[in-house]
């Protein structure tokens, strides 16, 4: 998955009123400003109320759903091997959100300042904080893609990571 590949998606999202949020390798790239590695795959948050717009503006764009995880996450790929993992999540009032996981009494939290915005060549995206990405890279054996990005968050930020 290309940079120009994640502005397109996130700009034919946009033009579909889609709130979406970058997570993920791709996340952590727009926080820090710059592409660090190469992603096999776009992270996606997205507004579950918003799902049938986020599924047909991805169809329009060749993507097929390829694994159903409901209600904590979904994957559509497009024929050539390009991947999104998207995460349906419920808003509050407040502006935090959950996603279901597979502890239904433990879902996954998103406060609402975890709610940023980076850059991906030099355009705005709205991602996830460096605090809630740390959060998601917790509590499994990181793979060298996951060591990779926590320590860019380090070195950017200088912020404590679990590896």
């Amino acid at each position: 998955m290309t940079a120009d590949d994640v502005l397109f998606v996130l700009a034919s999202l946009q033009r579909a009123k889609a709130d979406i949020w970058v997570g993920g390798g791709w996340g952590i790239d727009a926080l820090i400003g710059e592409q660090t590695r190469g992603h096999r795959d776009l992270d996606l948050m997205h507004r579950q109320d918003q799902e049938a717009a986020v599924l047909a503006v991805l169809s329009a764009a060749g993507f097929v759903e390829s694994l159903n995880w409901r209600p904590i996450r979904f994957v559509v790929t497009a024929p050539d091997g390009r991947e999104i993992d998207l995460h349906p999540l419920v808003f509050g009032d407040d502006g935090s959100a959950v996603q279901a996981s597979p502890e239904p009494q433990h879902p996954f939290i998103y406060p609402s300042s975890c709610f940023v915005t980076g850059t991906i060549q030099g355009t705005p995206v709205s991602c996830l904080s460096a605090e809630q990405q740390v959060y998601f890279h917790q509590g499994y054996e990181p793979s060298e893609r996951d060591r990779h990005d926590m320590a860019q968050l380090r070195r950017a930020f200088g912020i404590a990571t679990h590896f």
